[in-house]
């Protein structure tokens, strides 16, 4: 692979202009299509917009990683300097030839240009988000009280986040995969899906849903446990561990594997330790195991906070959702190690952890505690 500096800017305001472009077209749809509502809805529809697009967003990092193709282009923001791996033709037949399946090729290089246009075109649907919620509280747009509203604070917050998801992202680049770094990557991705759930969630306290404080209580630790088993499947995914157990519910015919905590050295890089030596398969073995452990962990403490939840009553138009999420995260985690990691199930798997932190966003924001 050619030499290439790591951070080249000159591409970045025209790759800019590239993610405004791929933006406009949603938002100048959305805005027409509710050009006869007040400013709340117009606000609320593009706010659901942004999260639906950042879910997307969510997969398709997915999808780039799964192809190997987070190298695709070895710099950042462009490629090879470039905006577009057309400009960079050049230096991906060179680093091709040296390499036929390695980091650089042509169809990598486009999956990884195009998630970065992508999430340019979030970041900048975010940023009129957090303006435009500014402007409405500064002019008193408010339609009346009661209404759905877009808060200048988790607006703004939202476009912080989504910044430092970005630097995420070159530091993704820039370190050359480096564990940590991709599975906060991951978790920012969650979080961001997190932030922007809430906001299209909210409603005044008065039309929430009272609840008891020991099931809103539930609802807290299962997404404490889910950010827990998001970061250590993250771990495995990144740490490419998820074929390091073959069959269910043993793990190399063997049920209870030996034992090596190297995998969990933090800071180190892609497949190897801290001190610079290759990871044991015991040490892949054991991230991939850990994993599971915790799979057994949140899904019985979801079967008695589901069960309880149907037997009260409660919110229970997202606790039938909750439940069916959690079958096919089963179904999809169950098919990456029985059919060999096919791209659809690993995919799919990524898509229904951020899809059960949304969940229980809602659940949290359309619900309250009982008033005394």
């Amino acid at each position: 692979m050619t030499e290439v500096d790591l951070y080249n800017l000159s591409p970045a305001l025209r790759l800019l202009g590239v993610g405004v472009l791929i933006a406009l077209l949603p938002l100048v749809w959305t805005l027409y299509h509710h050009r006869h509502h007040s400013v709340n809805l117009k606000l609320r529809a593009l706010t659901m917009l942004t999260l639906f697009l950042t879910f997307d967003l969510v997969l398709f990092g997915s999808f780039t990683r799964l192809t190997d193709s987070g190298l695709g282009c070895p710099d950042w923001p462009g490629c090879y300097g470039n905006v577009s791996p057309f400009g960079a033709a050049a230096q991906i037949n060179v680093a091709q030839t040296a390499m036929p399946s390695g980091p650089v090729t042509h169809p990598k290089a486009w999956i990884e240009m195009i998630h970065r246009y992508f999430a340019m075109s979030v970041g900048f649907l975010i940023l009129i988000l957090a303006l435009s919620s500014t402007w409405q509280r500064w002019k008193g747009q408010y339609s009346f009280q009661g209404a759905w509203q877009l808060k200048p604070f988790w607006a703004w917050l939202t476009l912080v986040w989504v910044c430092m998801q970005g630097a995420f992202g070159a530091l993704t680049v820039t370190l050359k995969l480096a564990p940590p770094v991709v599975t906060l990557h991951l978790l920012g991705g969650i979080g961001l899906l997190v932030l922007l759930s809430a906001q299209v969630a909210w409603k005044p306290r008065s039309q929430r849903e009272e609840i008891s404080a020991r099931h809103r209580s539930m609802i807290w630790a299962a997404a404490f446990l889910l950010t827990l088993q998001i970061a250590l499947g993250a771990w495995v995914s990144t740490n490419y561990a998820v074929l390091a157990c073959s069959g269910f519910p043993d793990c190399n015919g063997e049920w209870w594997p030996a034992w090596n905590f190297q995998g969990f050295e933090i800071w180190r890089g892609l497949g190897i330790d801290s001190k610079g030596q290759y990871l044991t398969m015991e040490a892949l073995v054991s991230i991939h195991f850990v994993h599971r452990l915790m799979a057994l962990l949140v899904f019985s403490f979801a079967a008695i906070m589901l069960w309880q939840f149907k037997k009260a009553d409660v919110l229970p138009g997202l606790t039938r959702l909750l439940f069916a999420l959690l079958t096919l995260q089963l179904i999809t985690g169950l098919s990456n190690v029985v059919l060999g990691w096919p791209m659809l199930a690993a995919v799919a798997h990524t898509g229904g952890a951020g899809a059960l932190m949304m969940t229980l966003t809602y659940m949290l924001s359309r619900s309250q505690p009982y008033s005394r």
